[in-house]
């Protein structure tokens, strides 16, 4: 199994813009789909987005779509999630995980905490004015 780190957490004004990223050491990312979850105080780890072990299919929960985008950069074997116009409702600690399906896992629907692995830190995404 991979070993997840995220990075690109921060302070960010509503309606400015942050990009994650989810990088591996150990194993790499290439044959796994890729889910990014976040946890807000008082609040259970939710899914926000997934992508497909072969790219061709993603997910985005309901509150973040037209605003975040995620993507794979195969040569780096990096998984970014672009988050623009950010609102203060998504502040929370956000974490990458890798699929535990024994075959393809194709992101038709929000990414579960228990269909996931490997997760790492975390980094904490911060919206105020």
């Amino acid at each position: 199994q991979p070993r997840l780190v995220e990075s690109g957490g921060g302070l960010v004004q509503p309606g400015g813009s942050l990009r994650l990223s989810c990088k591996a050491s150990g194993v790499g990312l290439r044959s796994y789909a890729i889910g990014w979850f976040r946890q807000a105080p008082g609040k259970e780890l939710a899914g926000v987005s997934c992508i497909s072990s072969d790219d061709d299919t993603t997910f985005y929960e309901d509150s973040v779509k037209g605003r975040f985008t995620i993507s794979r950069d195969r040569a780096s074997d990096t998984v970014y999630l672009q988050m623009n116009a950010l609102e203060p409702e998504d502040s929370a600690i956000y974490y990458c995980a890798v699929d535990r399906a024994l075959g393809p896992y194709h992101c038709l629907a929000s990414p579960s905490p228990g269909d996931f692995q490997s997760w790492g830190q975390g980094t904490l995404v911060n919206v105020s004015s």
